[in-house]
């Protein structure tokens, strides 16, 4: 301590030009006008073809808007099966009947509605019919075309209610469910929160403060939310609620700590194509078991196919759940770190239970995200990191492989992180790939061979590095495991 004090006494009593010399450079007009230049309102005008947001039609076109040269935007609408590219805001009528025609005269980034769409607490139904809402803790039905409302349950109670969103971190109004493919069937849940503590929150306001309290499960506590799972069935002349034979379920997914992990979607939930089974995976509140089970949404009968346990946690993918119940051929795709990497696995379940057949994928390098499952040519596509060797393993690449674990190929060749986004028909991808050093290039490929039909944009950031702009210069070094 006494040393301590001494050193403190030399550096208070050190000479003026000794501090003097440590003194920051005041920051002078000049350099908070450099700096201004380099914000978002001022540099957005500099760069165009930037930010493409491939919209994929049900046709199998896509459209997305395109920031221009000098400001504003354009509407494109292309068709990857001709090749053909339409300037929609240039000829609005050859884009009538695809395009909404508030998209083309909104100049906006922010993509709009569609009408009829759904409200936004509302999921609507595959058939676009009716959406399902939630209201007093119960769920209602609005019929898309005509608006009249119908209450669907009655029993749900506060804090006990049908399809609430809350997973304490994060919650809101919306409704979590599943619909059957026929849109007769709801797959959903009552979640009981009723002995959870609370989370408070003030708003600070003029006036008095306003509390916010809801229901959120810290960790360590004995009391957490409870999934009390359910299917709903809307086929008959008044809604049936089936509640499946099985214990409460955890509020957790294989993806992240919640049960919804992108958009509204509600994660680790397949119904069958036919609507006459439902799978999903129950997972731990740890994280350490995943349970893949199958239900029978008319007796509510529920079967477990497959179980995995870890030491640490278990993670189904890095962007989206990457198992796959296939009932055509009575077999299941699932995802494990078993072998340290994140790979596909193939499971027989034609006795009703899973049964391993082989692995599909190898390591080094992780499966990101499963886009398509080809049963007819036993094929999957998928994203992957860290798969081909001398890329960045943090980029992401276009893949295809066999069921059989055979032909592994690579359909983005370009040396860069690439963002996929499937066709509804499975046909084509929309591509964008860069480098953080490397303005984005966004096309559309072919999705079974790579191959590149239309270049939609290149972006062109010359204005802004005219304007001083520096890109980051990557660098490699190794982590602390070597």
């Amino acid at each position: 301590m006494l040393r301590s004090i001494r050193l403190l006494s030399f550096a208070v009593l050190a000479t003026p030009a000794v501090v003097a010399a440590q003194q920051p450079r005041r920051a002078a007009a000049d350099d908070y006008a450099r700096a201004a230049r380099f914000l978002s309102y001022n540099v957005n005008p500099l760069v165009s073809g930037v930010n493409v947001r491939p919209t994929w039609l049900p046709d199998g076109r896509l459209w997305y808007r395109n920031t221009v040269p000098g400001g504003g935007s354009e509407v494109i609408l292309i068709d990857p099966a001709r090749g053909a590219r339409i300037n929609c805001t240039a000829d609005t009528q050859r884009c009538a009947g695809a395009i909404d025609p508030a998209e083309l005269a909104h100049r906006g980034d922010t993509p709009l509605r569609r009408p009829g769409a759904g409200r936004a607490m509302e999921i609507v139904a595959p058939d676009g019919k009716r959406a399902v809402f939630i209201r007093d803790w119960n769920l209602w039905l609005r019929d898309v075309a005509t608006g009249v409302e119908t209450q669907v349950t009655t029993d749900g109670v506060k804090d006990f209610g049908y399809a609430t969103d809350n997973a304490g971190w994060i919650h809101s109004d919306r409704p979590i469910v599943a619909w059957s493919p026929d849109s007769k069937r709801l797959f959903t849940f009552r979640q009981d929160q009723r002995n959870v503590g609370e989370m408070y929150l003030y708003t600070t306001v003029p006036g008095h403060p306003k509390l916010s309290a809801w229901k959120y499960p810290l960790p360590g506590d004995s009391v957490v939310s409870m999934l009390h799972r359910v299917v709903i069935d809307l086929g008959g002349p008044s809604p049936r609620v089936v509640p499946l034979r099985m214990e409460p379920d955890q509020h957790r997914s294989t993806l992240c700590d919640h049960i919804t992990c992108r958009g509204t979607d509600f994660a680790d939930v397949q119904w069958y194509p036919d609507g006459s089974k439902v799978a999903f995976v129950s997972s731990s509140r740890d994280h350490k078991v995943a349970t893949l089970r199958v239900a029978d949404p008319a007796t509510g009968d529920v079967r477990d196919l497959l179980r995995e346990e870890v030491a640490t946690q278990y993670e189904s993918g890095q962007t989206a759940e990457n198992w796959r119940v296939l009932p055509a051929s009575n077999e299941v795709i699932w995802y494990s770190e078993r072998d340290d990497w994140g790979n596909l696995y193939l499971y027989d379940i034609a006795g009703g239970t899973a049964k391993l057949k082989r692995q599909v994928t190898t390591g080094p390098g992780n499966v990101a995200e499963i886009l398509r499952v080809d049963e007819q040519r036993r094929e999957i596509l998928f994203t992957g990191v860290g798969k081909t060797a001398g890329r960045d393993p943090y980029f992401r690449h276009l893949y295809r492989i066999g069921m059989d674990g055979k032909g592994l190929t690579l359909l983005t060749p370009e040396d860069a992180d690439h963002a996929i986004e499937l066709s509804p028909n499975g046909r084509w991808v929309a591509d964008s790939y860069s480098r953080p050093e490397q303005p984005p290039v966004h096309v559309v490929r072919d999705a079974r061979t790579g191959r590149v039909l239309v270049t939609l944009e290149k972006a062109d950031v010359s204005r802004l590095v005219a304007a001083g702009w520096k890109a980051p210069i990557p660098i490699t070094v190794k982590a602390r495991d070597g």
